[in-house]
């Protein structure tokens, strides 16, 4: 049987490289096409990539999860603080072709853990509209919808949850 193993991951990796890539790609091509009718332009997709390298996921105070499905990198989240008893959620990502193997709770899952070693106590994020199943997977793991706690020009919905101590 085929499991997923979930690891702490560089931000600058070749690993963490590549599923930002997959993630970054997907969620601007889906903007750019059901708002504009075309995919990202490829000199803009490189340029966002490269801006965001996700050093605000390295310890420490952030983490980047990688997930492993049969060994092969399938999926990421990561956790940044804000401040000392909140974190932020972040690039929580599933490849396509993985998805609906339970990988996604179980990167959050594992991000929730990485943000209470972090000592935090509850953790934020923000998503868009358009990306229904986020939604969906947030509000089935206990995540409730909240005001803004930043002023991302995407972000159209705030989720929030409390994270129980460590016993």
């Amino acid at each position: 049987m085929t499991m997923w193993t979930i690891t702490p991951e560089a931000p600058g990796s070749p690993v963490a490289a590549a599923l930002w890539r997959a993630y970054y790609t997907e969620v601007s091509d889906r903007w750019y096409l059901l708002y504009e009718g075309h995919r990202t332009d490829p000199a803009e997709l490189e340029r966002e990539i490269a801006a965001a390298t996700g050093a605000e996921l390295a310890p420490p105070h952030g983490r980047l999860l990688v997930g492993r499905y049969g060994g092969t990198p399938a999926g990421s989240a990561g956790v940044r603080l804000l401040d000392p008893e909140t974190a932020e959620l972040t690039r929580v990502f599933v490849a396509q072709d993985m998805r609906g193997r339970g990988g996604a709770a179980l990167l959050v899952a594992a991000a929730e853990d990485a943000a209470r070693a972090l000592g935090a106590r509850r953790l934020v994020l923000d998503t868009r509209g358009d990306l229904v199943e986020a939604r969906a997977l947030y509000a089935r793991l206990g995540y409730t919808e909240t005001g803004p706690h930043n002023a991302d020009p995407y972000a159209e919905h705030w989720f929030r949850k409390e994270l129980a101590p460590v016993n």
